[in-house]
């Protein structure tokens, strides 16, 4: 399935995340980068659509990059809350984009929303709070 021009892998670390993805770095609204996800069969539940821990981790993993690029040197954030309101289900074949908005960065929290999107609908809506350590 073809990745939009634009969208590059994100090469996110070995290990948890090679199974929720693969993932996508694309370019950057109001300084933080979209990240990307195609619907595949390994995201489908028994319904025929992305299972619902695909979306809410999709949710953590733009929103925790968004804090994690937002810096150099990078920071390593850890998830302190993480809220996904589902809209909208998505379907296999699907390009999702998440587009987040850090809302507050402060010494050692940062707090961030977005939402999921299929094109121009809106699937998900995404919040969370992130701890971090500044090397």
């Amino acid at each position: 399935m073809d990745i939009p021009s634009g969208f590059e892998p994100a090469g996110f670390t070995p290990g948890f995340l090679d199974h929720g993805g693969p993932y996508y770095l694309g370019p950057a609204v109001d300084g933080v980068r979209v990240v990307g996800l195609r619907i595949v069969p390994h995201h489908i539940n028994y319904q025929d659509a992305a299972h619902g821990g695909v979306i809410s981790t999709f949710a953590d993993v733009a929103l925790s990059h968004a804090v994690y690029d937002a810096e150099r040197p990078r920071l390593a954030p850890s998830t302190v809350t993480l809220t996904v309101n589902y809209l909208s289900g998505a379907r296999l074949g699907d390009w999702l984009e998440a587009r987040v908005r850090i809302d507050r960065m402060g010494g050692r929290t940062a707090y961030t929303s977005g939402g999921i999107w299929r094109g121009d609908e809106q699937i998900a809506t995404m919040s969370g709070v992130f701890a971090f350590k500044r090397p």
